[in-house]
């Protein structure tokens, strides 16, 4: 039994042992399997990224291809640029050469002609010195001549041919001045007539009515109470930074600005502008919005008045001149905005100076300029006219400016003929109809003042003053005045009106007569 025990198991050992080399050579066969597909798939991978690798160059190759390409024809454009700048200014030196050597042969030419003309002007001086003495003394001669057939002396005789000559001259003159007369009476009323309406027709200028209060809307009633601030320090704040009168009522969704100063009212409207936007509303906030604000309107300023006279092709005005056109802007005078006004006249002065032959570019300067007393920076007792004038003398301008901007109210004498220019198209602009605005009361007062005039007269019946009052319509009792006495009435109440009353522009008086024939039948 033990002897079939031992051989058993040295098999069993024997297979073991086989067992373990078969596994071993599996594995190895398998480990062999293995590293030789991953050397396949590395050199698949070296493989495809050479490949890629090759693909990325040629892409790089070709994008610089293309870089090379384009900065060659970028350099090429550069050069064509140049060379043709270059065949430009050679162009231009060979027209110049060739134009200075045609104005030298002209010169040439010319100094030729004039020594040919100087040599023929000397033979013709020296023939009429010797045509000049034998005149004379042929006059000598006649002189004495006529000495012994008068009787009288040369003396004597050109004092009695002057006195002749004298009289004659002066009863022709007198005729001559007469008839002169008449016609200007005929003509000059017409003509002057049509160079106005010339003017006003070709010029056309907006008119902006300027109020003393601006609205500042809000988004919602809420933020009334943060500009209001607490215990009223933040409005507070705001009045004694802009000087304006800020009121903060019921009327929803907007605050009322009040200021008789335009340029303030603006100041105030656009910092609560930049305080609404930006939420942080506090006095030391406030103070520091409203330096900025006046900054950019100072600037504003600037540019408008820079603006102004470009457009009216204004050129060498002083800095400080130019600051006070743009200042204008936000001044009215009886409502009609400044700038405005200012820039109308500019335009009349212009195309009144062209219809008269005159300087256009200088009376459109006195028309600019002339009223620049209106917006001093400080208060001053002079009338604006006259301060205008001090400053326009101040900042160098002409005398003849400085002289229309001073006599366009006849505070002083008018020294040129552009003073009653400025003066008759300051009176155009301002006297059109809706260019101003008047305070009711004294609008009313006007119309009744202007009927109160046409009651004054005998045979009034009723009088109506229309459009807003630039026109009369009177009526009269036909019985009391007839066709020749109406007519006569509307002269002496127009007389009358010029007289008594002031006002811009004109009044127009119509008298109306209404003639009844009335029967009865029975």
């Amino acid at each position: 039994m033990e002897d079939m025990i031992l051989p058993i198991a040295m098999g069993v050992i024997g297979g073991l042992a086989i067992g373990l080399l078969i596994a071993k050579f599996l594995e190895k066969s398998k480990s062999n399997k293995l590293l030789n597909s991953t050397k396949k798939e590395a050199n698949a991978l070296i493989k495809e990224a050479r490949v890629e690798a090759e693909a990325l160059k040629k892409d790089k190759i070709l994008q610089a291809k293309e870089k090379f390409i384009e900065l060659k024809s970028e350099h090429e454009k550069v050069i064509l640029s140049r060379e043709k700048k270059i065949a430009d200014v050679e162009k231009k030196a060979r027209d110049k050469e060739s134009q200075a050597h045609s104005e030298l042969e002209k010169t040439k030419k010319l100094n030729r002609s004039l020594e040919q003309k100087e040599a023929d002007y000397n033979y013709k001086l020296e023939f009429l010195e010797k045509k000049e003495d034998d005149v004379d003394k042929l006059h000598k001669r006649h002189v004495d001549m006529l000495e012994q057939i008068s009787g009288l002396s040369v003396d004597e005789a050109k004092k009695e041919l002057v006195t002749s000559l004298k009289e004659e001259a002066k009863t022709d003159a007198m005729g001559f001045v007469q008839e002169t007369l008449e016609e200007a009476k005929l003509t000059a009323q017409q003509e002057a007539r049509k160079v106005i309406l010339n003017t006003i027709q070709r010029v056309g200028v907006e008119q902006a009515v300027e109020n003393c209060v601006s609205v500042f809307n809000l988004e919602s009633d809420d933020v009334k109470g943060r500009i209001i601030g607490r215990e009223g320090r933040n409005i507070r704040a705001l009045e004694a930074a802009t000087g304006v009168e800020i009121i903060v009522d019921d009327t929803p969704e907007a605050i009322i600005l009040s200021c008789f100063d335009p340029v303030r009212r603006e100041i105030a409207r656009l910092s609560m502008h930049k305080l609404v936007t930006d939420g942080r509303i506090h006095p030391a906030r406030i103070e520091e919005i409203v330096k900025k604000t006046e900054k950019q309107i100072e600037q504003e300023i600037i540019e408008v008045g820079k603006r102004t006279v470009i457009d009216l092709g204004i050129h060498g005005l002083h800095p400080e001149l130019i600051k006070t056109v743009g200042r204008m802007k936000y001044r009215s005078s009886y409502g009609q905005n400044l700038l405005q006004h200012s820039r109308e006249v500019a335009n009349l002065c212009g195309i009144m100076a062209s219809e008269l032959g005159l300087n256009a570019k200088l009376a459109k300067r006195a028309g600019l300029l002339h009223d620049i007393g209106k917006v001093p920076e400080t208060e001053s007792e002079l009338p604006h006219a006259l301060l205008g004038m001090q400053w326009a003398e101040k900042y160098g301008e002409k005398k003849d400016v400085c002289n229309a901007i001073g006599a366009h109210h006849d505070e002083i004498e008018m020294k040129s003929l552009i003073a009653p220019i400025v003066q008759v198209c300051d009176a155009i602009s301002g006297a059109r109809p809706g260019a101003r605005r008047q305070v009711l009361d004294s609008y009313i007062q006007r119309l009744k003042d202007l009927e109160d005039i046409a009651f004054g007269f005998t045979g009034v019946q009723k009088a109506y003053a229309i459009q807003a009052g630039r026109e009369l319509r009177v009526m009269v009792e036909s019985t009391k005045v007839n066709d020749t006495k109406a007519a006569e009435l509307s002269f002496s109440i127009s007389q009358k009106i010029q007289n008594d009353m002031t006002y811009p522009g004109q009044v127009k008086v119509t008298v109306i007569r209404e003639t009844r024939a009335v029967n009865v039948a029975k």
